[in-house]
């Protein structure tokens, strides 16, 4: 009989005996593969943490203990096992499973979370929370709640993840670090500690550290508690770490590395470290998309997978396809890259653990002089452009829209301020699709127009990103960013020529002397807008301009539809709350204009759930037929200019 079907809660896969536990992990892995399979997802990372996961919940209760996820997208396990069974069908679609923790969905969810580096932070304040309220385990207080963070996919080397290692340690209770050391973060790791990691793994055998083991006991915070563990570990504290390990430095017990797909191991160890009252960390290793040859080879192509096909071979054993949507404004971003940097040899360019997410893969393989992939820092990946641009190169750093938000700081400080030319491709500007609210690249010009010199702008189709980032590679007065969504190009202009990117300057698509509406529409959204007007040609005459530039807007077009009384609609696929289009208001006022002519379209203040791209743009009323009927409205808005 099969086993995932009975699991309801945590509370029946307790009652299984553990040497049943290796059959539900294989099904978990199939569950997994075959509804990743059809709908996209994160497979690799969830096909490597199955066994751990069924592990701690195994030995915790997390129904009353705290568990706290980094890099939430290795949470599938963890879901099917909380009664979440019945939304896997719908993995990353309405109404279906999230891609990453979400309280909403259950109270196994601590927090919704979809960027690195935060778990063991949030961790030390729930300890400290629990503790404070009486709350907290500790022997003298068995009924308390423990906390275990597990961090993995290498976001321990991400900056906020050193600054909670540095707070964990002060803690004077139970608190467990797990740290899934699979080799890889999304894409192979990089930095000094990945190399740390690497020769950890190989540097000795797990019986050279039992003699090292009782030093280490007796010299960390807690050492009488940490010696206990070693004894009541017996031959298992042949796997306590040496005295130079690096994390015990931290204050932490460090514990391991052991095999993350032992089952028997890692449910002894974790039922000791349940009781153990200091902080302590379980080094585990993990095989990203453990189970499946085509997964666990090429686990950077399979770590987010669109929908695949499967083919099983008589003697090659499993042929696996990709599905492929189009050509994707990724894809020409890292193309345009390329060809700028093969014609300046000044042009650089890194991305921060997302080669291919960015489009990047192949411009670190060309260029292996002039391109890095810092691993998850943002941050860091930021300063560096800064400092690259200070000697003189053109930096382009290829960043999601939701992960610049992590460097604001340092675009601020290092960048900006300084008055240094570092270039922002923002890939995934706008609704995401699948990944949720957690990805929504919907603040990135908030954040950036407030800079001063800061030129911002986005793309609306594959000419247009290629004329945009040119324009960047020679644009030397500061900072500069081109938005673009998570989405293939639209090739219905490509046969029209493309004019070359003017500061400041819009394009006009769709034109009339005397229009009743004029829409002034950012990105893709200027395709949007085409349709729009096409769908209300029988009745009004609608102009259509590319804005181009968000920041410096294009104040004399707008002076001048506004002076001959033409309402103008904004258009945008970013929050409406200090966007495109409060930027177009700011600049009407500016030049003392009516802003009553004005109609701003964007995304509300709400947070959007999981779907497709085209059901969260029609939820928003950023679809053809909403912005059609917005259009309508404005119309009425007209006013008469006397002479």
């Amino acid at each position: 009989m099969a086993l995932l079907p009975t699991i309801r809660s945590p509370h029946d896969l307790k009652r299984l005996p553990l040497s049943a536990l290796p059959d539900l992990c294989g099904e978990i892995r199939q569950a997994i593969c075959e509804q990743v399979s059809q709908s996209g997802g994160h497979l690799a990372p969830n096909l490597g943490v199955v066994e751990l996961t069924v592990a701690m919940h195994y030995v915790f209760d997390f129904g009353h203990d705290r568990l706290l996820f980094d890099v939430g997208h290795q949470c599938y396990t963890h879901k099917l096992l909380t009664g979440r069974q019945a939304l896997l069908p719908k993995l990353r679609q309405r109404g279906g499973m999230a891609g990453f923790p979400d309280p909403a969905e259950s109270p196994y969810d601590l927090f919704m979370v979809g960027h690195a580096g935060t778990a063991i932070s949030t961790a030390v304040g729930v300890a400290r929370g629990d503790s404070l309220f009486g709350d907290g385990w500790a022997p003298e207080n068995p009924a308390g709640r423990r906390v275990v963070s597990i961090i993995g996919d290498a976001s321990i080397v991400n900056g906020v993840a050193m600054e909670g290692l540095n707070n964990c340690g002060t803690l004077r209770r139970q608190f467990l670090v797990v740290l899934n050391d699979n080799g890889m973060s999304i894409a192979p790791p990089q930095g000094a500690i990945s190399r740390y990691f690497d020769r950890l793994r190989i540097s000795r055998p797990y019986t050279d550290f039992k003699r090292a083991a009782r030093d280490l006991a007796s010299q960390v915070p807690g050492g009488e508690a940490a010696t206990g563990l070693y004894h009541r570990l017996g031959e298992s504290g042949k796997a306590l770490l040496s005295h130079d390990a690096w994390f015990s430095h931290f204050g932490l017990v460090p514990v391991g590395p052991l095999d993350g797909h032992d089952l028997r191991v890692l449910t002894e160890y974790l039922t000791e470290l349940r009781s153990f009252p200091r902080p302590a960390l379980l080094h585990v290793k993990t095989v990203k998309g453990k189970g499946f040859d085509f997964a666990e080879s090429d686990a950077t192509s399979f770590h987010s997978p669109a929908a695949f096909t499967m083919e099983r071979m008589e003697r090659e054993g499993c042929r696996v396809e990709i599905s492929s949507s189009g050509r994707s404004f990724t894809q020409v971003a890292g193309e345009a890259l390329a060809s700028l940097m093969e014609r300046d040899p000044r042009v650089v360019a890194c991305t921060a653990a997302m080669p291919d997410g960015t489009g990047l893969t192949k411009v670190l393989e060309r260029f292996p002089d002039r391109a890095w992939d810092t691993g998850i820092c943002e941050s860091h990946a930021m300063d560096m452009m800064a400092g690259l641009a200070k000697t003189g190169a053109r930096p382009f750093f290829a960043v999601y829209s939701t992960f610049l938000q992590r460097a604001f700081d340092q675009v601020f400080q290092e960048v900006s301020l300084q008055g240094l030319a570092v270039r922002l491709l923002l890939d995934r500007a706008g609704f995401v699709g699948g990944d949720g609210a957690v990805h929504h690249g919907f603040c990135d010009i908030s954040l950036l127009a407030p800079l001063p010199g800061s030129t911002l702008m986005a793309a609306m189709d594959e000419p247009s990103l290629r004329a945009a980032i040119d324009f960047m590679s020679t644009h030397d007065a500061g900072l500069s960013a081109v938005r673009y969504p998570r989405d293939k190009v639209d090739g219905r202009l490509s046969h029209e020529p493309c004019p070359p990117f003017e500061l400041g300057r819009a394009r006009a698509l769709r034109v009339s002397t005397s229009p009743d509406v004029a829409v002034l529409a950012l990105g893709t959204m200027a395709l949007t807008a085409l349709d729009a007007a096409s769908a209300l040609a029988d009745r009004l005459s609608v102009a259509v301009w590319d804005a181009r530039y968000a920041k410096p807007l294009d104040g004399a077009l707008l002076e001048d539809l506004l002076r001959r009384g033409i309402p103008v609609v904004t258009l945008e696929d970013h929050g409406a709350t200090n966007g495109f289009g409060t930027l177009v208001l700011a600049e009407a006022h500016r030049r003392g204009l009516d802003t009553r002519l004005v109609s701003v379209l964007g995304a509300p203040e709400s947070w959007i759930g999981q779907g497709s791209r085209a059901e969260q743009l029609a939820q928003v009323c950023l679809d053809t037929a909403s912005v059609a009927a917005a259009i309508d409205r404005a119309a009425g808005l007209r006013r008469c200019v006397p002479g």
